[in-house]
């Protein structure tokens, strides 16, 4: 079955980043001249999916309207005659289908993958983070989607990540089955280096089963009261197998301000157009 629709989570508050974002959406906020969502749901579509559904809250519309034609702005690039501009303006709104669905309550990440249920329906999806930006010439969600065509199991992408930075993620434990690739043992979220049972850290790319849901209808709220994903994908793998990939391609944080501060300097400088201009300056600089 060819999938065909993704979920993205943009319902965050964004804490980490105020006051920037107390009165506009994190996912809104600029690398280089597109806000950080756009890139995900670039990669998407690049992969070959055809409806996206973004899992927003209040406070979010800018996103909406992002999105959305503005006829407005339209017409009075048009006017100008920058028929580079517009083109790009209508790219924006022409992307894909793009649904939306509210998470009411900042209940973890599978409280928010849950709320998109029943417009998912019962199919296999794929889910992006928008914190997680990942440069890569074949779009890493392409890469996962051709494990899925190989093994027709939920496949979570993980990377290996510094003993300090394990209690920032969920990790798992694997066997290798072939290059990259490696069958999920057990997972737990967030644990303590010491604890840890590898250093493979999932980060933001997964393809999901339906049967995620059910696992999540089942999973007992953690710290915070929030339903986390990595404790619902630890009921699903009691029940079918789940493979992790480390993709190819380098991965940026853009979820803390000095992972997307390194994130827009580094798109900026693959750039044809701004990046030997920014290599030069960067050359040139002389900060003490």
């Amino acid at each position: 079955m060819r999938i065909r629709k993704a979920v993205v989570t943009a319902a965050g508050w964004g804490t980490r980043f105020l006051p920037a974002t107390k009165a506009q959406p994190k996912e809104m906020l600029p690398l280089v001249d597109k806000p950080i969502i756009q890139y995900v749901i670039e990669e998407a579509v690049a992969s070959g999916i055809d409806q996206v559904i973004i899992i927003t809250a209040s406070g979010k519309r800018a996103i909406e309207d992002h999105f959305d034609r503005s006829f407005e702005l339209e017409l009075a690039l048009e006017k100008k005659g920058d028929k580079r501009l517009l083109e790009q303006v209508r790219l924006t709104s022409d992307l894909c289908n793009i649904s939306y669905v509210r998470q009411k309550e900042q209940l973890g990440l599978g409280h928010a993958v849950l709320t998109a249920r029943y417009l998912v329906g019962d199919e296999p999806f794929v889910l992006l983070l928008p914190d997680d930006i990942i440069y890569s010439q074949i779009p890493a969600t392409k890469q996962m989607l051709d494990i899925y065509d190989r093994y027709q199991c939920s496949v979570i992408a993980v990377e290996q990540v510094a003993k300090e930075a394990i209690p920032s993620y969920g990790i798992v434990e694997t066997k290798p089955v072939a290059d990259h690739i490696y069958q999920v043992l057990s997972l737990v979220e967030k644990p303590e280096p010491e604890e840890a049972l590898s250093n493979l850290g999932i980060v933001g790319r997964y393809i999901l089963t339906p049967q995620i849901f059910d696992a999540l209808e089942k999973t007992s709220p953690g710290r915070n009261q929030e339903i986390q994903l990595t404790d619902a994908l630890a009921l699903l793998l009691k029940e079918c197998p789940i493979y992790a990939y480390e993709f190819e391609g380098k991965r940026y944080d853009a979820g803390t301000p000095l992972g997307f501060l390194k994130a827009g300097i580094e798109l900026a400088l693959h750039r044809h157009d701004i990046g030997e201009e920014l290599r030069k300056y960067l050359r040139e600089l002389d900060i003490k």
